[in-house]
């Protein structure tokens, strides 16, 4: 009796190299992210991401410069500038000029720490959302797909820059720096500041970061979770990321 043939075993893809998985994100999200499923990594990504913004707000602050940037803060927050208004104009000067000397810093500092707490608490999420729906993913797993998503707000940096040197400085909001948002036809002085940090929040960009994170975590789960699912699952963390900041500056504004 003749033994029937073993079924042949597909050979497991090539490996990608991390410029090939970057590079995939941006040109073949469906491949890179079957690469970074198979092999969860997340420290080149985050890297990029953090220094992107360093370089975004070091370019910022010596063409913009942080004290044109204070003054629309106060121009824009009639509270703000109310109680600056109430100061000696020695004690006001000081202040401002205190604010201007930190201000780089202090973006520097948000840019280092918040990059992988907001990674961190995102994924979190995810992980409770996705797994109810059936998915079975691993917390590993799903903070390697949320970092390599995040690589868009490169491309977001880099458009700003761009932009930064093409508008007049006094026009240039760094909090909306291509303006592909509702935002940019919202007027920040009149406008709700609920309505205002939403608006400028959802944009193309966000979105971008959402669908490659939806693909990401479908590929990863196959057919335990759908690509709406996997969209939904994407969308919490960050709607209640804009829903916090929403209300922030509702509040104290």
């Amino acid at each position: 009796m003749t033994p029937e043939p073993m079924a042949a075993v597909p050979p497991e893809p090539e490996r990608m190299g991390e410029f090939s998985r970057i590079m995939g994100v941006y040109l073949e999200p469906s491949k890179a992210f079957d690469d970074i499923v198979r092999h969860p990594k997340w420290l080149a990504p985050m890297v990029l991401v953090i220094l992107s913004g360093i370089v975004f707000y070091s370019v910022f602050g010596q063409h913009v410069t942080w004290q044109r940037f204070l003054q629309h803060q106060l121009d824009t927050n009639p509270k703000r500038a109310e109680q600056m208004a109430q100061m000696p104009p020695d004690q006001r000067a000081r202040a401002m000029d205190m604010s201007v000397k930190f201000a780089g810093i202090a973006a520097d500092g948000a840019i280092v720490v918040f990059t992988p707490l907001a990674m961190l608490l995102s994924a979190a999420i995810i992980l409770i959302v996705a797994n109810a729906m059936g998915a079975g993913l691993k917390y590993k797993t799903i903070f390697s797909i949320g970092a390599y998503a995040s690589l868009t707000i490169i491309v977001k940096y880099a458009l700003g820059i761009v932009v930064m040197f093409l508008k007049n400085p006094d026009d240039f909001n760094p909090n909306n720096p291509v303006a592909f948002n509702f935002g940019a036809f919202m007027d920040p002085l009149t406008s709700s500041k609920f309505l205002y940090t939403i608006a400028t929040a959802v944009d193309l960009f966000a979105i971008w970061t959402l669908l490659l994170t939806a693909t990401g975590l479908k590929t990863a789960a196959g057919k335990r979770l759908s690509f709406g699912g996997a969209f939904i699952a994407a969308a919490v963390p960050f709607g209640l990321l804009v829903l916090f900041g929403a209300t922030m500056a509702g509040l104290f504004s």
